[in-house]
Protein backbone atom coordinates (compact mmCIF):
# COMPACT_ATOMS: atom_id res chain seq x y z
CA UNK A 1 0.00 0.00 0.00
CA UNK A 2 1.57 3.26 -1.46
CA UNK A 3 -0.08 6.70 -0.22
CA UNK A 4 0.16 10.09 -0.91
CA UNK A 5 -1.00 13.39 1.11
CA UNK A 6 -1.55 17.10 0.04
CA UNK A 7 -1.31 19.60 2.27
CA UNK A 8 0.27 19.24 5.49
CA UNK A 9 -0.88 22.14 7.42
CA UNK A 10 -3.19 22.60 10.53
CA UNK A 11 -5.52 19.57 10.69
CA UNK A 12 -3.22 17.63 8.14
CA UNK A 13 -0.11 17.22 10.72
CA UNK A 14 -2.38 14.31 12.05
CA UNK A 15 -2.99 12.48 8.93
CA UNK A 16 0.70 12.50 8.43
CA UNK A 17 1.33 11.29 11.64
CA UNK A 18 -0.72 8.21 11.51
CA UNK A 19 0.13 7.51 8.04
CA UNK A 20 3.80 7.27 8.47
CA UNK A 21 2.73 5.39 11.79
CA UNK A 22 0.50 2.85 9.57
CA UNK A 23 3.74 2.49 7.07
CA UNK A 24 1.94 3.30 4.37
CA UNK A 25 2.86 7.47 3.60
CA UNK A 26 5.50 7.57 0.77
CA UNK A 27 4.98 11.55 -0.01
CA UNK A 28 4.11 14.80 0.85
CA UNK A 29 3.09 17.10 -1.30
CA UNK A 30 2.37 21.27 -0.41
CA UNK A 31 2.60 24.49 -1.89
CA UNK A 32 4.41 25.91 0.90
CA UNK A 33 7.93 24.58 -0.07
CA UNK A 34 8.96 24.66 4.00
CA UNK A 35 6.29 22.79 5.37
CA UNK A 36 6.56 19.84 2.75
CA UNK A 37 10.18 19.95 3.33
CA UNK A 38 10.11 19.50 7.24
CA UNK A 39 7.27 16.86 6.46
CA UNK A 40 8.79 15.00 4.17
CA UNK A 41 12.55 14.72 6.36
CA UNK A 42 10.20 14.34 9.35
CA UNK A 43 8.72 11.02 7.74
CA UNK A 44 11.93 10.45 5.86
CA UNK A 45 9.29 10.33 2.65
CA UNK A 46 9.45 12.58 -0.52
CA UNK A 47 8.42 16.20 -0.96
CA UNK A 48 6.51 17.85 -3.59
CA UNK A 49 5.16 21.48 -3.96
CA UNK A 50 3.06 20.72 -6.87
CA UNK A 51 0.25 18.83 -7.36
CA UNK A 52 1.77 17.90 -11.40
CA UNK A 53 4.91 17.10 -9.40
CA UNK A 54 3.53 14.77 -7.34
CA UNK A 55 2.11 12.64 -10.12
CA UNK A 56 4.76 12.47 -12.22
CA UNK A 57 6.79 11.37 -9.90
CA UNK A 58 5.15 8.85 -7.72
CA UNK A 59 3.87 5.68 -8.03
CA UNK A 60 0.55 5.62 -5.29
CA UNK A 61 -2.60 4.02 -5.00
CA UNK A 62 -4.09 6.56 -3.07
CA UNK A 63 -4.52 10.23 -1.82
CA UNK A 64 -5.59 12.04 1.55
CA UNK A 65 -6.40 15.71 0.51
CA UNK A 66 -6.21 18.10 3.62
CA UNK A 67 -5.94 21.32 1.42
CA UNK A 68 -8.58 24.40 2.07
CA UNK A 69 -12.19 23.39 1.03
CA UNK A 70 -11.81 25.70 -2.43
CA UNK A 71 -9.34 23.38 -3.75
CA UNK A 72 -10.51 20.14 -2.79
CA UNK A 73 -12.36 19.28 -6.33
CA UNK A 74 -9.70 20.33 -8.56
CA UNK A 75 -7.09 18.32 -6.90
CA UNK A 76 -9.64 15.25 -6.61
CA UNK A 77 -10.81 15.69 -9.81
CA UNK A 78 -7.05 14.90 -10.66
CA UNK A 79 -6.75 12.71 -9.10
CA UNK A 80 -9.71 10.21 -9.94
CA UNK A 81 -9.56 10.85 -13.38
CA UNK A 82 -5.92 8.73 -13.21
CA UNK A 83 -7.95 6.12 -11.07
CA UNK A 84 -6.39 6.63 -7.79
CA UNK A 85 -8.84 6.26 -4.47
CA UNK A 86 -9.39 9.55 -3.03
CA UNK A 87 -9.89 10.84 0.88
CA UNK A 88 -11.19 14.43 1.01
CA UNK A 89 -11.41 15.79 4.09
CA UNK A 90 -14.94 17.53 4.74
CA UNK A 91 -16.59 18.76 3.45
CA UNK A 92 -15.80 17.34 0.01
CA UNK A 93 -16.47 20.70 -1.86
CA UNK A 94 -17.10 23.30 -1.25
CA UNK A 95 -19.98 23.85 -4.36
CA UNK A 96 -22.31 20.55 -4.17
CA UNK A 97 -22.68 20.47 -8.14
CA UNK A 98 -18.62 19.96 -7.76
CA UNK A 99 -19.13 17.07 -5.43
CA UNK A 100 -21.74 15.47 -7.58
CA UNK A 101 -18.94 15.97 -10.57
CA UNK A 102 -16.39 13.67 -8.13
CA UNK A 103 -19.03 11.33 -7.82
CA UNK A 104 -19.70 10.47 -11.42
CA UNK A 105 -15.27 10.42 -11.89
CA UNK A 106 -15.22 8.08 -9.37
CA UNK A 107 -17.79 5.84 -10.52
CA UNK A 108 -16.59 5.92 -13.97
CA UNK A 109 -13.09 4.91 -13.46
CA UNK A 110 -13.73 2.34 -10.50
CA UNK A 111 -12.20 3.92 -7.23
CA UNK A 112 -12.97 4.77 -4.07
CA UNK A 113 -13.87 8.02 -3.28
CA UNK A 114 -14.86 9.20 0.20
CA UNK A 115 -14.70 12.16 2.87
CA UNK A 116 -13.29 12.83 6.48
CA UNK A 117 -16.26 12.84 8.52
CA UNK A 118 -14.35 11.61 11.22
CA UNK A 119 -17.04 11.33 14.48
CA UNK A 120 -18.90 8.31 12.40
CA UNK A 121 -15.66 6.87 13.60
CA UNK A 122 -15.93 8.00 17.27
CA UNK A 123 -16.57 5.42 19.74
CA UNK A 124 -19.12 7.93 21.21
CA UNK A 125 -21.27 7.55 18.30
CA UNK A 126 -20.89 4.11 17.14
CA UNK A 127 -22.06 2.67 20.63
CA UNK A 128 -25.28 4.76 20.06
CA UNK A 129 -25.37 3.85 16.13
CA UNK A 130 -25.75 0.73 17.66
CA UNK A 131 -27.95 1.44 20.16
CA UNK A 132 -30.63 2.98 17.96
CA UNK A 133 -29.95 0.07 15.43
CA UNK A 134 -31.24 -2.84 17.81
CA UNK A 135 -33.77 -0.19 19.52
CA UNK A 136 -32.46 -0.93 22.73
CA UNK A 137 -34.23 1.91 24.32
CA UNK A 138 -36.91 2.65 21.62
CA UNK A 139 -36.70 4.53 18.64
CA UNK A 140 -34.62 7.52 17.97
CA UNK A 141 -36.88 10.64 18.25
CA UNK A 142 -34.54 13.63 18.65
CA UNK A 143 -30.84 14.94 18.48
CA UNK A 144 -29.39 17.71 19.84
CA UNK A 145 -25.58 18.57 19.35
CA UNK A 146 -23.76 21.42 20.80
CA UNK A 147 -20.22 21.92 19.05
CA UNK A 148 -18.78 24.92 20.87
CA UNK A 149 -14.94 26.29 20.46
CA UNK A 150 -12.80 29.14 19.53
CA UNK A 151 -11.97 29.26 15.69
CA UNK A 152 -9.27 27.15 14.44
CA UNK A 153 -6.11 29.44 13.44
CA UNK A 154 -6.40 26.90 10.17
CA UNK A 155 -9.62 27.65 8.84
CA UNK A 156 -9.52 30.55 6.48
CA UNK A 157 -12.40 30.07 3.86
CA UNK A 158 -15.45 28.79 5.42
CA UNK A 159 -17.76 29.69 8.14
CA UNK A 160 -18.79 27.46 11.11
CA UNK A 161 -21.73 25.79 9.15
CA UNK A 162 -18.93 24.59 6.47
CA UNK A 163 -16.16 23.34 8.74
CA UNK A 164 -17.97 22.44 12.14
CA UNK A 165 -21.95 22.08 11.81
CA UNK A 166 -21.19 19.58 9.01
CA UNK A 167 -19.84 16.74 11.72
CA UNK A 168 -23.11 17.15 13.29
CA UNK A 169 -25.29 17.13 10.12
CA UNK A 170 -23.52 13.93 8.61
CA UNK A 171 -23.62 12.26 12.16
CA UNK A 172 -27.64 13.00 12.86
CA UNK A 173 -27.87 11.35 8.87
CA UNK A 174 -26.26 8.22 9.90
CA UNK A 175 -27.84 7.64 13.06
CA UNK A 176 -31.08 8.57 11.55
CA UNK A 177 -30.55 6.91 8.38
CA UNK A 178 -32.10 9.00 6.83
CA UNK A 179 -31.46 12.25 4.85
CA UNK A 180 -33.81 15.60 6.35
CA UNK A 181 -36.49 16.72 3.58
CA UNK A 182 -36.06 20.63 5.22
CA UNK A 183 -33.55 22.73 6.94
CA UNK A 184 -34.47 26.06 8.85
CA UNK A 185 -31.60 27.96 9.94
CA UNK A 186 -29.76 30.81 11.64
CA UNK A 187 -26.35 31.90 11.75
CA UNK A 188 -24.56 35.13 12.01
CA UNK A 189 -20.65 36.78 12.65
CA UNK A 190 -19.72 38.60 15.25
CA UNK A 191 -15.89 38.41 15.08
CA UNK A 192 -14.26 36.87 11.88
CA UNK A 193 -15.18 37.31 8.25
CA UNK A 194 -17.50 34.44 7.63
CA UNK A 195 -20.45 33.30 9.74
CA UNK A 196 -19.20 32.18 13.37
CA UNK A 197 -22.45 30.92 15.02
CA UNK A 198 -25.35 29.10 13.76
CA UNK A 199 -28.36 27.05 15.26
CA UNK A 200 -29.80 24.09 12.33
CA UNK A 201 -32.85 22.33 12.52
CA UNK A 202 -33.44 19.39 10.64
CA UNK A 203 -36.39 17.73 10.02
CA UNK A 204 -36.35 13.84 9.02
CA UNK A 205 -39.29 12.07 8.53
CA UNK A 206 -41.90 10.66 11.10
CA UNK A 207 -41.60 13.84 12.75
CA UNK A 208 -37.81 13.05 13.63
CA UNK A 209 -35.35 16.07 14.12
CA UNK A 210 -32.11 17.19 14.89
CA UNK A 211 -30.79 20.14 16.19
CA UNK A 212 -27.55 21.74 15.75
CA UNK A 213 -25.84 24.41 17.96
CA UNK A 214 -22.42 25.77 16.90
CA UNK A 215 -19.77 28.17 18.01
CA UNK A 216 -16.68 29.83 18.10
CA UNK A 217 -17.60 32.36 20.25
CA UNK A 218 -17.60 30.77 23.38
CA UNK A 219 -13.66 29.53 25.23
CA UNK A 220 -14.44 26.10 26.12
CA UNK A 221 -14.38 23.46 24.28
CA UNK A 222 -17.48 21.42 23.93
CA UNK A 223 -18.66 19.01 21.44
CA UNK A 224 -21.14 16.58 23.11
CA UNK A 225 -24.57 15.01 21.73
CA UNK A 226 -28.23 13.57 23.11
CA UNK A 227 -30.22 11.24 21.59
CA UNK A 228 -33.65 11.00 22.68
CA UNK A 229 -35.31 8.07 22.66
CA UNK A 230 -38.77 6.81 23.45
CA UNK A 231 -37.40 5.01 26.63
CA UNK A 232 -34.76 6.66 27.43
CA UNK A 233 -32.25 9.97 26.61
CA UNK A 234 -28.68 9.22 25.59
CA UNK A 235 -25.49 11.55 26.38
CA UNK A 236 -22.14 11.39 24.77
CA UNK A 237 -19.48 12.98 24.54
CA UNK A 238 -17.27 13.16 21.44
CA UNK A 239 -13.87 14.42 23.37
CA UNK A 240 -13.97 11.57 26.20
CA UNK A 241 -15.97 9.44 24.27
CA UNK A 242 -18.55 8.77 27.85
CA UNK A 243 -21.54 7.48 26.85
CA UNK A 244 -24.83 8.16 29.84
CA UNK A 245 -27.87 6.45 29.58
CA UNK A 246 -30.72 8.24 31.74
CA UNK A 247 -34.28 5.78 32.18
CA UNK A 248 -37.42 6.26 34.70
CA UNK A 249 -35.52 4.67 37.48
CA UNK A 250 -31.74 4.81 36.68
CA UNK A 251 -28.85 6.50 35.26
CA UNK A 252 -26.02 4.17 33.55
CA UNK A 253 -22.47 5.12 32.69
CA UNK A 254 -20.81 3.46 29.40
CA UNK A 255 -17.12 4.02 29.60
CA UNK A 256 -16.05 3.26 26.12
CA UNK A 257 -12.49 2.18 25.10
CA UNK A 258 -10.74 5.46 24.50
CA UNK A 259 -9.41 5.30 20.59
CA UNK A 260 -8.47 7.92 18.45
CA UNK A 261 -11.44 8.60 15.64
CA UNK A 262 -8.18 9.70 12.93
CA UNK A 263 -7.04 6.02 13.32
CA UNK A 264 -9.67 4.21 12.90
CA UNK A 265 -10.91 6.30 10.02
CA UNK A 266 -7.63 6.06 8.08
CA UNK A 267 -7.04 2.55 8.38
CA UNK A 268 -10.67 2.03 7.37
CA UNK A 269 -10.48 4.02 3.77
CA UNK A 270 -6.76 1.79 3.78
CA UNK A 271 -9.18 -1.66 4.25
CA UNK A 272 -11.76 -0.76 1.60
CA UNK A 273 -8.76 0.01 -0.89
CA UNK A 274 -7.39 -3.38 -0.06
CA UNK A 275 -11.17 -4.83 -0.28
CA UNK A 276 -11.42 -5.88 3.84
CA UNK A 277 -13.67 -3.30 4.30
CA UNK A 278 -16.70 -1.54 2.83
CA UNK A 279 -17.26 1.25 5.61
CA UNK A 280 -16.22 4.10 4.70
CA UNK A 281 -18.23 7.41 3.95
CA UNK A 282 -19.77 7.01 0.69
CA UNK A 283 -19.43 9.76 -1.78
CA UNK A 284 -22.75 10.83 -2.45
CA UNK A 285 -23.34 11.05 1.85
CA UNK A 286 -21.06 13.59 1.26
CA UNK A 287 -22.29 15.47 -1.07
CA UNK A 288 -25.93 15.25 0.25
CA UNK A 289 -24.16 16.99 3.83
CA UNK A 290 -22.22 19.81 1.26
CA UNK A 291 -26.13 20.38 -0.02
CA UNK A 292 -27.66 20.46 3.59
CA UNK A 293 -24.88 23.23 4.68
CA UNK A 294 -25.88 24.98 1.75
CA UNK A 295 -29.62 24.64 2.71
CA UNK A 296 -28.80 26.16 6.18
CA UNK A 297 -27.13 29.11 4.34
CA UNK A 298 -29.89 30.00 2.32
CA UNK A 299 -32.17 29.31 5.05
CA UNK A 300 -30.17 31.75 7.22
CA UNK A 301 -29.76 34.79 4.58
CA UNK A 302 -33.97 34.41 3.67
CA UNK A 303 -35.16 33.44 7.01
CA UNK A 304 -37.27 31.06 5.84
CA UNK A 305 -37.15 26.82 5.63
CA UNK A 306 -35.05 25.04 2.50
CA UNK A 307 -37.05 21.79 1.41
CA UNK A 308 -34.76 19.04 0.19
CA UNK A 309 -35.05 15.99 -1.85
CA UNK A 310 -31.93 13.65 -1.36
CA UNK A 311 -30.83 10.77 -2.64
Amino acid sequence: MRIVQIGTGGWGKNHTRILSQLGVLVAVCDTDSKKSEEYGEKYSVNHHETLDSLLSSEDFDGAFIVTPTSTHAKIAEKLLEVKKHVFVEKPMTYKSEEGEKLVRIAEKNNVILTCGYIERFNPAVDVVKKMVKEKKFGDLVMLEFHRENRMPLHIKDVGIIYDTSVHDIDTANWLFDDMPHVVFARAGKIKHEYEDFASIMLGYNDDRVAIISSNWITPKKLRKFNAVCTDAIISSDFITQETIVEKDDETQTLQNEKQEPLLLEIQSFLDAIEGKNKQVVKAQEAVNVTKIAEAALLSSQKGIPIYLDLK
